[in-house]
Parts: structure tokens; C-alpha cells; sequence
């Protein structure tokens, strides 16, 4: 059994003075946010909460959501991060599922918890009473073992009930480390925070800070301009994004530049269109490629500096603790061919709660199959083509719809656009595609785009406007909703 200082505590003890947290023109540094989660944590003890409970917090990116994170980690609870994206029923039933009988919240998820209208199984505390109640005295957690649970997130659900995704401390702690090795740490590194604690990425974040002794810039939701804003004045050196984040920053930031002190723009949840990479090499943007997901605590692969250009559109290499290959049915395969990415390391799940069925059919010999297809190129490199889940397989031929999204992001009249494949009497499956226009532009423009670009048979049998695409917590497109969106 291995155990580690407590990284708030610690980090309060080794750097007291540094700035932790930048938010609304304010700053606290690592010595006062340490007092304000053990006063937290006491109030939390007050109200009944005690070591190896389980507990659900469903608010938004904030100092306060900040403190409830530390503060359970204190009392050696588990935190299931639920997202306040979610549906009553969807939510309610995550908490039944993770057996989590006490929910920390705002006022304004009251209502749509339905909490307060009819009798419930669940109690809750609401941050605002909590934060101005009394406290009761206990004696805090100093270490962390790193094979015990500390956080429990639930992946998305596209096939059935979605599955609790049991992170370990160690998990977190092997998460930042493999991350620092990889993108190295600077004295005035600075993360800019957009992305929901809820989601692994920007929990991920919060451990870093504490971890590498670094600030974060603390934005409630993702603004392009206020993230600009926050590259440009107040000098934040790296920030997470997806793709649809970033085309937006791109947009408002116009003719600008970033300062020199910017050196990451880490670019995760799925594949980039190439057009997308490719505008921000004309705009000297350090982009970085990211692959990662919730079972393996964020990022497991990332494109090294040196090859953000050279290699344009690759992922990477797995990060330093961690290994990976590309398998299709038992036979681990050769570069260039396309499989099923598998991935291990220390930061990879330790299963998913109460599935043992889902936890054995996805970990095996302690590899992680990720149910993603990509292929590796000759030195190693990572190519992620898409989510198995979202493969079209048309007359007996394979079809991303990630690569006919990166044609349509490529025409200047499209501003995003989702594919999905439908049921096809003579082909199997077709794929058609979504699209958010804009500008003045018809069909037929874009088919005559596609047909230069796409073989017949990856054309899209329809196309439809919307007016936005499906996203989560973490603006990822949620390619599943699209089938919601079509024509009866």
C-alpha cells in the first residue's frame, strides 16, 4: 500500500504563498484555500459526512465547487462528479447507482433534481447553506493511498445505462505526472480552466495545480473572447480544449496574436479537422494533440512539442507511464492498419462500478480496450480514426465520420457539422450529415464540396441544417442525440 502526502495540505505546506486561484479579479493562494477546504470540510462533517461515504456533487466551475472537492478528499470520501447537463431521472439514477445517499448542490439544480416537490431517498446540502453553517472538529486525511477510490465519474451511456468510472487516487496522481513529463513545467505556468471540474479534463486540471504548485484561471463556462482575454492579459500558458472551443477562440481572436508566453493549446475530445490544425500553424498557435478519456483519468497519448507540426493530426505517443498498441481480434497489428486502440498504465481505471461483466470484458491482462479505432504510423505515432460505437460499416467498407466531418469543417460556409450512419436496405449503412451553416448555403453547394473531396460511397446520403449541434458538459459533439434530429 502506497501513500502520498495530501496534495492540497502538502502543497499549502511547501509553497504557502503562491497563487492558486485567479477568478473574477481575485486571487487566493495555496496557504488560504488549504484554511477555507478544511473549514469545509469540518462543516461537511457537521452535517454528517464521515470517511468511505460516498457522495454526489452536482454544481458549476467555481471557488466554492473548488473547496467541496479538497474538503471531501480531507474527510477520505468518495466524490461522485455528477453533470449538470444531466436530466431529474438521469442524475437520480446515477446516484442510486453509485450508492450515494447525501448530494452537495446549488439552489439552482434544486428544481431540477425535483428534490424539494416529492419525497426522496437522497438528502442534500446546498452549497450556499453549507459554506455559512456550523463545523465540527476531526482530524483530516495527511496521505492518500494511491489504490483507493477517489472519484467516481460516469461515462456517457451511448449503448445502455451509462457505467460509474472508478478513479483511484493514484489514478490522478500518475494522470499529472505522466502530463508534466510530457509537456514540462514552467515557473510561470498558468492553466486556464474552461472545461467543467464534472468532466475528467478539468478535474484533471485542479489536480495538477495542487500537484505541480501551479495557478488556474477560473472561468464559471467557456467564453472565446474571455479566454482570449485571459491568453492575452492575464498570461495563462496553457489551456484545454476541444475542437469546437477552439474554432470559436480562432474566430475571435482575428487578425490577433498570442503572446510568447503561451505555449499549449492542448486539444483533446476526438479527432481535429485538419483545417483547424492547419489555420492555427499559419497563426504560430502551439497546438497539441490529445488523446484520453474518463477510464483513463484524461490524457494517456499526447504529441510531444517537437512534433506539433511535423506531425500534424497525430495524437502521439502514450505519455511516459503509460503503453499502447492497436488490436483487431486478438492479433496485435502492424503499422498503418486500423484497429481497436488498447492502452495501459497507472492512470488507466481500476474497473467500473458494481459492472464487473463491463470491467472484465474492457480490462484484460491489465490492458484497456478503449472501443476507439486508430492505427500507429512507422515511429509510433497515434492516429485516432473514431469511436467503434460510431463506425459505419457501408457495403462491407469502413466509414469514420470523422473524416467526413473534417471535409465539411473545411468548407468556409459550415461552422460544425456531425455524421451519423443510418439503416441502408441495399448498402447495410449509409452515413448523412448535420450541419450548422454560416451563411447563405444550399445542399447542392454542399454536395459539389464533398464530391471533390469524399469517395462515392463516404458522400453523405443527406444532408440537414440545424441550428447547434448536440454537446455535453464538455462540448463534445454527442453524435448519438443526432438521431433525434431526423426528419419523420
Amino acid at each position: 500500500m502506497i501513500e502520498i502526502p495530501n496534495w492540497l495540505a502538502n502543497r499549502a505546506y511547501l509553497t504557502p504563498n503562491r497563487i492558486a486561484i485567479k477568478s473574477n479579479n481575485a486571487e487566493i493562494t495555496f496557504g488560504e484555500l488549504h484554511q477555507k477546504v478544511l473549514k469545509t470540510a469540518k462543516q461537511l462533517v457537521f452535517a454528517g459526512v464521515k470517511e468511505e461515504d460516498t457522495v454526489s456533487l452536482l454544481m458549476t466551475n467555481s471557488l466554492e465547487m473548488v473547496q467541496v472537492i479538497h474538503a471531501l478528499k480531507y474527510i477520505g470520501a468518495r466524490t461522485v462528479m455528477l453533470n449538470a447537463r444531466l436530466t431529474s431521472q438521469e442524475l437520480l439514477w446515477q446516484m442510486e447507482d453509485s450508492g450515494s445517499r447525501l448530494i452537495v448542490t446549488e439552489d439552482k439544480f434544486i428544481q431540477t433534481l425535483e428534490l424539494r416537490e416529492k419525497e426522496s431517498a437522497h438528502e442534500y446540502l446546498l452549497i450556499e447553506e453549507l459554506l455559512t453553517g456550523p463545523t465540527k472538529e476531526f482530524s483530516y486525511i495527511k496521505e492518500f493511498q494511491l489504490d483507493k477510490i477517489d472519484t467516481i465519474m460516469y461515462t456517457s451511456g451511448t449503448t445502455g445505462k451509462p457505467k460509474g468510472v472508478m478513479q483511484t487516487y493514484g489514478n490522478h496522481w500518475w494522470s499529472a505526472v505522466g502530463s508534466a513529463l510530457n509537456l514540462g513545467l514552467k515557473e510561470n505556468d498558468c492553466w486556464l480552466t474552461m472545461v467543467p471540474f464534472f468532466h475528467i479534463s478539468g478535474l484533471s486540471i485542479l489536480v495538477r495545480s495542487v500537484v505541480y504548485g501551479i495557478p488556474i484561471i477560473l472561468h464559471d463556462k467557456f467564453s472565446a473572447t474571455k479566454a482570449n482575454q485571459a491568453i492575452i492579459e492575464e498570461e495563462a500558458t496553457i489551456v484545454s480544449v476541444v475542437s469546437k472551443m477552439l474554432t470559436e477562440m480562432l474566430e475571435d481572436l482575428g487578425n490577433r496574436s498570442y503572446p510568447s508566453s503561451f505555449r499549449c493549446m492542448l486539444l483533446g475530445g476526438g479527432p481535429a479537422p485538419k483545417p483547424l490544425l492547419e489555420e492555427c500553424k499559419t497563426k504560430y498557435i502551439p497546438v497539441y494533440q490529445t488523446y484520453g478519456m474518463t477510464e483513463t483519468s484524461s490524457q494517456i497519448v499526447t504529441l510531444s512539442p517537437e512534433f506539433s507540426l511535423s506531425k500534424l493530426g497525430s495524437a502521439g505517443k502514450p505519455l511516459f507511464p503509460s503503453q499502447l498498441r492497436i488490436e483487431q481480434d486478438g492479433h496485435i497489428l502492424e503499422p498503418h492498419q486500423h484497429g481497436e486502440i488498447v492502452v495501459k498504465g497507472p492512470n488507466v481505471t481500476i474497473g467500473y462500478l458494481n459492472r464487473e461483466e463491463a470491467t472484465n470484458k474492457s480490462i484484460k491482462d491489465g490492458w484497456f480496450y478503449t472501443g476507439d479505432q486508430g492505427y500507429l504510423d512507422e515511429e509510433g505515432f497515434l492516429y485516432v480514426l473514431d469511436r467503434r460505437s460510431d463506425l459505419i460499416i457501408s457495403g462491407g467498407e469502413n466509414i469514420y465520420p470523422a473524416e467526413i466531418e473534417s471535409v465539411l469543417l473545411s468548407y468556409s460556409k459550415i461552422a460544425e457539422a456531425g455524421v451519423i450512419g443510418v439503416d441502408d436496405d441495399e448498402w447495410g449503412q449509409s452515413p448523412i450529415a448535420f450541419v450548422v451553416a454560416k451563411g447563405e448555403v444550399t445542399i447542392e453547394e454542399i454536395f459539389d464540396y464533398c464530391k471533390d473531396r469524399l469517395g462515392k460511397y463516404k458522400l453523405p446520403k443527406q444532408i440537414y441544417f440545424i441550428n447547434e449541434m448536440p454537446r455535453n458538459g464538455a462540448n463534445k459533439l454527442m453524435r448519438k442525440k443526432l438521431y433525434d434530429y431526423i426528419p419523420s
